[in-house]
């Protein structure tokens, strides 16, 4: 079980990622290729995986010797080269640090984990490299789908949060959890478990079971804010990332509960599902969006549409609370119009 505990300060800084995170995603990915649970929805994509993932991602497996992770590897960026620059950007003393921890009673240290310790720049190349053969097998065939299905997220969060309150909000994120009295509380579940870390996972090669964790898990936010991120791999408990003075970073599993394919997002498209965005607005509010394109009144609106006045009313109204339009009032007359995070919603759905 996870708790999460806000200060008044913190409820003013929990944010939703505006758009997916390549580093964290991989990472995610990864720790599912050696999770044990759904196996009849993630075999087969595992397998592929596994027999796909070429030799130059094997300094991955190195880095986590005992199967933690240096937490210089904990970062955020919109790309994956962004997201590498941000690694490259810790501070020396933490990358020699966080490498003396996970290292500390794991025996020999490869040659290239030394020259990194000691910011050999070959080094981090090695990373790079490994990160990118990485990113290309597991995450490239499929990141146009994952930006669809993080819009369509990204949707849904901004319109409960707009309708019904940051609450409900991250009530939402995880089904069964609760907000009281400042803490935000997240049930045990079967695959909430402790997984083996991306470098048991390469040099396995294969999943197996992990013992479940029971215990309650306390996080304090003091001020430092919440950094919502969904994952569209990782289908067990929460990942946090916890560092100090840092935004804690909560990835959560999000989706539809399948591995992403390439095929999938192809169905995707000839089901006319706009990446994603009919199935988190719903269909007739996608076409209020669309209608929006130049200003309209409620009534033109409701014309163009095909709906009465009354709903079109009512659509306009939580479009505009999502602030995916905006309505303006000259004398007597209302007008619609999308706002700029409307078009780019629609932009992105093609």
């Amino acid at each position: 079980m996870l708790h999460i505990h806000f200060t008044a300060e913190d409820m003013t800084r929990v944010r939703f990622t505006p758009r997916p995170s390549p580093v964290p995603e991989l990472h995610a990915a990864l720790l599912m290729l050696g999770a044990p649970h759904e196996g009849l929805l993630f075999g087969r994509w595992r397998g592929r995986l596994l027999r796909t993932l070429p030799g130059a991602a094997e300094p991955l497996a190195e880095l986590v010797p005992g199967g933690a992770a240096p937490h210089f590897l904990d970062v955020l960026g919109g790309t994956r080269e962004e997201g590498f620059a941000l690694i490259r950007s810790a501070r020396p003393e933490f990358v020699r640090s966080e490498l003396e921890r996970v290292y500390a009673g794991q025996g020999p240290v490869p040659p290239w984990i030394r020259a990194l310790h000691h910011g050999d720049a070959a080094a981090w190349g090695t990373l790079d490299r490994a990160q990118r053969a990485a990113y290309e097998t597991v995450l490239a065939p499929v990141w146009p789908l994952l930006q669809d299905l993080h819009r369509a997220e990204f949707t849904r969060y901004a319109l409960t949060a707009a309708e019904q309150g940051l609450a409900a909000a991250l009530v939402a994120v995880a089904p069964g959890s609760r907000l009281r009295d400042g803490v935000w509380e997240w049930p045990t579940a079967p695959a909430a478990r402790e997984v083996p870390e991306v470098g048991e996972v390469l040099a396995a090669g294969e999943a197996r079971e992990v013992p479940e964790i029971r215990e309650i898990r306390e996080i304090r936010l003091d001020g430092r804010g919440l950094v919502l991120l969904p994952t569209f791999h990782w289908r067990g408990g929460p990942l946090v990332q916890d560092l100090p003075d840092r935004p804690v970073v909560l990835t959560y599993p999000a989706g539809g509960g399948i591995p992403p394919t390439p095929e999938s997002r192809e169905s995707r498209g000839a089901r006319g599902e706009a990446g994603g965005l009919s199935t988190a607005l719903g269909r007739t509010r996608t076409e209020v969006l669309r209608a929006l394109t130049e200003p309209r009144t409620t009534t033109g609106l409701a014309r163009h549409t095909g709906i009465s006045n009354a709903t079109a009313s009512g659509h306009a109204a939580a479009l505009r609370a999502a602030g995916l339009i905006a309505t303006t009032r000259t004398g007597r007359s209302v007008h619609h119009e999308q706002t700029p995070l409307g078009a780019l919603l629609l932009a992105g759905a093609g």
